[in-house]
C-alpha cells in the first residue's frame, strides 16, 4: 500500500513537472515559429514591392535596412532571393536570380511550377520561404533563403527538448529521493494503526474465548435460553469480525504473502465454489459456472480461495429469492479474469465503487440478518492489488451486479 502511495505521489508530482515543461517548451517553440515566420513574410512583402515587373524601370532597388527587420545593414549584400514572374496560366515567364547564385533557372521554374500546384499563397519550401503575389501582368512568387532561421528554430527546439529531458531526470531523482521524507509521516500513522488493530485483536481474542465458553457452559444449563443464544451468536460474530480485521490489516504490509508459488487456479476455484454450490441450491437460487481448465497463477492460493470465497458468499447472501448466481473464470490477454454476477436489488443511489469501503453496507441500519460484517469485499480488493491485480464491480442490467477480478 505505502509502495503503491508512494509510486503515486512521484507518478503525479512528474506528470504535473512534465505538462509545466511541455507547456512552456511548445510555448516558446511556436511563439517563435510565428514570430519568424510573420518576419519573413514582411521581408518578403517589402522585396516585392522592388521587385516587380516594371516595363519603364530597367533597374531595380533593394529596401531600405529599417525595411527589412531582422537582416540589419548590410541585409542588401546577407538577403538571398529569387523572384519567378508567371502568367496567369502558370507557365513561367522570366527568373530573377540577381540575389542569389546557388539557384539555377530550372530549378527555380521547378520551385515555383510545385508551389503554384499546391495552390497555397505562402509557406516553406525547402530552405525557402515563398509567397505568391497576384499582379497585373501575371503571377509573382518570390522565394526568400530562411536557412539560418530555420536552422536557429530547429537549434531551439532540440535544445529545449534536451533541457526539458534533463529537467525532468534531475526532478525525477529528487522526487525519488524526497518522496520517502514526505510520506514519512502517513507511514508511521499506516504502521501505528495496523499495529494497534493487530494488538487490540490479539487483547480482545483471550476475553472472547472466555464469554464464548462461559455462554457454551450456560447454554448446556439452561438450555434453550434466548439470551445465551444471543450471547453466542453475536460473540461468534464479533470474533469473526476481529479475525477479519486482522486479517485486513495485515493485507496492507509491504510483502502480505511472502511466499508465493505457482498453483492450478482451475483446480483451487472448484475446490472453493462446491459448497457454495450446494449453499445457492438448499436456498433455491440457480447458480451456474463455467471455469476454464488448465489456468494457472502464480500467488498466494489460499488468498486466492478466500477472495473468491468472499464473492461467491457475497453473491449468495445478497442475491434476491430464488436469485441467479453465476461464476465465470477464464483467461484473456494474458491475465486471468474472475467474474461473479448475481441478481440484486441495488438502490441507484449506491455507487458500486463504495461497496469496497471498509465497514459499508448497503443497508444503512446496519441489519444482522446478512451477518455480514462490511469488511468482506474491502479484503477482496486487498488481496487481488497485493498479486498485483485489480477489482471492480459494476451493475448488469437495472436488477444485478457483477464483480470482476483482473490478475
Amino acid at each position: 500500500m505505502l509502495k503503491k502511495m508512494r509510486r503515486r505521489f512521484i507518478l503525479a508530482a512528474m506528470a504535473a513537472f512534465g505538462a509545466v515543461m511541455l507547456a512552456v517548451a511548445a510555448g516558446i517553440n511556436v511563439t517563435s515559429y510565428f514570430q519568424a515566420a510573420a518576419m519573413q513574410d514582411r521581408q518578403i512583402e517589402n522585396l516585392l514591392r522592388y521587385e516587380r515587373m516594371d516595363h519603364g524601370r530597367p533597374e531595380r532597388k533593394f529596401p531600405p535596412a529599417e525595411e527589412m527587420p531582422g537582416r540589419g545593414p548590410e541585409a542588401e549584400f546577407t538577403t538571398r532571393f529569387f523572384v519567378v514572374h508567371c502568367d496567369f496560366s502558370g507557365k513561367v515567364q522570366k527568373v530573377s536570380r540577381d540575389h542569389i547564385s546557388s539557384v539555377d533557372d530550372g530549378t527555380a521554374r521547378v520551385y515555383a511550377e510545385e508551389i503554384l500546384a499546391t495552390g497555397r499563397e505562402k509557406g516553406y519550401h525547402g530552405e525557402y520561404r515563398y509567397l505568391v503575389s497576384m499582379e497585373d501582368t501575371g503571377i509573382t512568387i518570390l522565394f526568400l533563403n530562411v536557412s539560418n532561421d530555420l536552422h536557429f528554430m530547429r537549434s531551439l527546439l532540440f535544445i529545449s527538448l534536451c533541457t526539458g529531458f534533463i529537467s525532468l531526470a534531475a526532478v525525477f531523482a529528487l522526487i525519488l529521493i524526497l518522496s520517502g521524507y514526505a510520506i514519512r509521516p502517513y507511514t508511521r500513522n499506516i504502521e501505528r494503526q495496523k499495529r494497534f488493530i493487530t494488538d487490540a485483536g490479539h487483547e480482545l481474542k483471550t476475553p472472547l474465548a472466555s464469554i464464548a465458553t462461559s455462554a457454551d457452559i450456560a447454554a448446556m444449563e439452561h438450555e434453550g435460553d434466548e439470551w445465551i443464544a444471543h450471547i453466542q451468536k453475536q460473540t461468534v460474530r464479533l470474533t469473526r469480525l476481529v479475525g477479519d480485521l486482522v486479517a485486513l490489516s495485515r493485507l496492507d504490509e509491504e510483502v502480505p504473502f511472502p511466499e508465493k508459488a505457482a498453483f492450478s487456479l482451475s483446480d483451487a476455484a472448484w475446490e472453493t465454489a462446491e459448497p457454495f454450490a450446494a449453499l445457492a441450491k438448499a436456498k433455491e437460487k440457480r447458480y451456474r459456472q463455467n471455469i476454464e481448465e488448465g489456468l494457472s497463477f502464480h500467488g498466494d492460493r489460499n488468498a486466492v480461495q478466500q477472495m473468491l470465497s468472499i464473492l461467491l458468499d457475497n453473491a449468495v447472501r445478497y442475491s434476491d429469492e430464488k436469485g441467479e448466481i453465476r461464476l465465470d473464470i477464464y483467461r484473456r490477454m494474458g491475465r486471468n479474469c474472475i467474474e461473479v454476477y448475481n441478481t440484486c436489488t441495488l438502490p441507484e443511489t449506491v455507487d458500486p465503487d463504495r461497496l469496497f469501503d471498509r465497514f459499508y453496507r448497503v443497508d444503512e441500519s446496519r441489519s444482522d440478518n446478512t451477518g455480514g460484517t462490511g469488511i468482506g469485499l474491502s479484503m477482496a480488493q486487498a488481496i487481488a492489488e497485493a498479486h498485483g491485480g485489480r477489482i471492480e464491480a459494476k451493475r448488469s442490467g437495472g436488477n444485478a451486479i457483477r464483480f470482476k477480478v483482473i490478475l
